[in-house]
């Protein structure tokens, strides 16, 4: 929520953060389009619409003001393998779905390659590369279904959502990174 009330757009008249609770999700919708790319939400430093209310809310301990937001709730989505969270513009607003828990088997070609890519910008941000492992602990794969974990990269990497750190790898070897990062 504080999130909503720092980057809303005050000049979208008639419109404020709003926040819905259905029995599978919760929707956060906020007026404005975001600062920066939706794809890049991760890695990109922050920005915010309202300095002066962003650092209100810090000195109250609401917020920390240094841009982590989405990174935490991505790593918490990981940590307890819940649908990767949805991203998205919707006319002049900004729109972020927190899924409810579903199983793997539940989650649809969209839902794992939206996984991957957030999987992927995570690990970037750490410094760190995808891999089928990463992949496996992030949905809870057993190591002797690395096909499966195999099948959900191929569909990322198709949709060109991420891509090969190092095309020249081994299979065993392959890292993967985000489709926007740097091969160095």
């Amino acid at each position: 929520m504080a999130n909503a009330l720092i980057h809303q757009d005050f000049s979208v008249g008639g419109a404020g953060p709003m926040i819905e609770i259905f029995a599978d999700r919760m929707e956060v919708t906020n007026p404005g389009l975001p600062l920066v790319d939706i794809d890049r939400f991760l890695d990109t430093p922050p920005r915010s619409r309202n300095e002066s209310l962003a650092s209100l809310l810090r000195r109250f301990g609401i917020c920390e003001e240094r841009g982590s937001g989405v990174d935490k709730v991505v790593q918490q989505t990981e940590l307890y393998q819940l649908p990767a969270p949805d991203f998205a513009l919707a006319s002049d607003h900004t729109r972020v779905t927190l899924f409810a828990h579903r199983s793997l088997s539940q989650m649809d070609k969209r839902d794992r390659v939206r996984a991957c890519y957030l999987h992927a910008c995570l690990r970037y941000v750490e410094r760190d590369y995808m891999t089928n492992t990463s992949l496996r602990e992030r949905f809870g794969i057993e190591p002797q279904n690395s096909v499966t974990a195999s099948r959900y990269i191929k569909e990322a990497v198709e949709q060109e959502k991420i891509r090969p750190y190092d095309e020249q790898a081994g299979r065993k070897y392959m890292k993967y990174v985000p489709h926007w990062a740097s091969s160095s």
